[in-house]
């Protein structure tokens, strides 16, 4: 098995905030339009009176790892998921102005009605992660695991992070999508339509796991009992995903090579660190860290538990947490009777959620008010269909809420 990320592929280059184009990925597209300064000092109110206006006929939206000065806004928080939800229960509101990233506002346009329209503050805020899946790539990866003769007994789960094509590929192929909450159901229900996984782990059906390698191995080593030997890595940047056929022959989980920047890059060294200095130290990690990680810290689990984990912990408890700063950042003041401290030494932001910032918060409500409609997502209505039915899916499944 494979799980070094060293060698990984070098990454795509940024895109300006809100300029440039590269179609072969989710990131950007052209962001017609002047933007407030960010010194801005009226900002503050501008926003206030913009939102104001609007009254009823905007939903705005604010993902967990958003700006504070973004989160003030936000009507709901929550993940990426449970906020999709959450515009399609408000049918009334016209316009839903989603601070998150693309994917985010993608899966919100394929659940909210044709009546309803998606707006994304800044189109250059993708995800890296979802980046490292693109829908050629995968669509290779289907027709060299059907030459090697194990397509057959392989279905496909993929995480809601990830692009709209994506979610549309899994849906075409009889798989469903997951969450961080709900992993192990999903992953309970492929390996179901491909035989089961008895006690001892053994089997011949197979999963491909999109794009989080290590939710995907977390997940299946952790929970179901499976074994590291029992999941490869395919790397859409080698030739067969750098597999032989014995291998995928052998294989359980065929995990994509695809990470979080963020918790892809807390180590071990980081945890030992923290016990080592911190006394009586809990350490909470959320599952898209390093197997080698999570086997370390104390609880492991998504970024609402991680939440609701700390908001039941006893006065006096110390933490350090293993998910973006925003957050972590946001527990420490909600909750200051608990020492609460990042993972990492290094700041670490997740850099393309960032992009949206109060700018263009204002900047989008502000064209509103003005009846003009600012970055729109819409996604392709056969593309929605076949994510829509792989959304169902998961939707159906036993225990799923409308958490991440």
């Amino acid at each position: 098995m494979t799980t070094d990320t060293a060698s990984a592929p070098a990454p795509l280059p940024l895109l300006v905030l809100g300029q440039g184009t590269d179609l072969h990925t989710e990131r950007g597209v052209e962001c017609p339009g002047d933007l407030p300064a960010a010194s801005d000092p009226d900002l503050v109110e501008r926003a206030r009176a913009a939102k104001a206006a609007l009254g009823d006929r905007v939903f705005v939206l604010g993902h967990h790892y958003q700006r504070d000065e973004v989160i003030e806004y936000a009507d709901v928080t929550g993940d990426s998921f449970k906020l999709a939800r959450d515009a399609a229960a408000r049918p009334d509101a016209p316009y839903i102005v989603f601070c998150g990233v693309h994917f985010m506002a993608e899966s919100a346009d394929i659940l909210t009605s044709d009546q309803q329209t998606v707006i994304l503050p800044d189109l250059a805020a993708g995800c890296s992660m979802a980046d490292m899946a693109a829908i050629a790539q995968v669509e290779d990866c289907w027709e060299q695991l059907t030459a090697a003769g194990v397509a057959e007994q392989t279905i496909p789960v993929t995480y809601m992070n990830s692009a709209a094509a994506i979610k549309a590929f899994t849906g075409r192929h009889g798989g469903t999508i997951c969450t961080s909450s709900n992993a192990r159901t999903a992953l309970d229900w492929a390996f179901e339509q491909v035989g089961g996984v008895g006690s001892d782990g053994t089997g011949t059906g197979k999963v491909l796991f999109l794009p989080d390698q290590h939710l995907g191995r977390n997940t299946a080593v952790r929970e179901l009992g499976l074994s590291l030997d029992d999941c490869v890595v395919w790397d859409p940047h080698r030739p067969n995903g750098g597999l032989t056929r014995e291998q995928l022959e052998n294989a359980r989980m065929i995990l994509w090579r695809g990470h979080c920047s963020v918790h892809g890059r807390f180590s071990v060294d980081a945890v030992d660190a923290a016990r080592r200095e911190i006394p009586g130290v809990k350490v909470i990690v959320h599952p898209e860290c390093q197997y080698e990680v999570v086997e370390r810290a104390d609880e492991v689990g998504s970024t609402e538990k991680i939440i609701q984990t700390i908001a039941a912990a006893p006065a006096g408890t110390s933490w350090v947490v293993g998910t973006e700063l925003n957050l972590v950042r946001r527990l420490a003041q909600q909750f200051p009777e608990q020492r609460i401290a990042f993972l990492e030494k290094n700041v670490c932001y997740c850099s393309t959620m960032n992009r949206i910032d109060l700018p263009h918060l204002v900047w989008a409500l502000e064209s509103l008010v003005e009846g003009r409609v600012v970055n729109p997502i819409h996604v392709d209505p056969t593309v929605a269909a076949e994510a829509r039915a792989a959304l169902d899916r998961m939707l159906a499944l036993p225990g799923t809420t409308h958490k991440d």
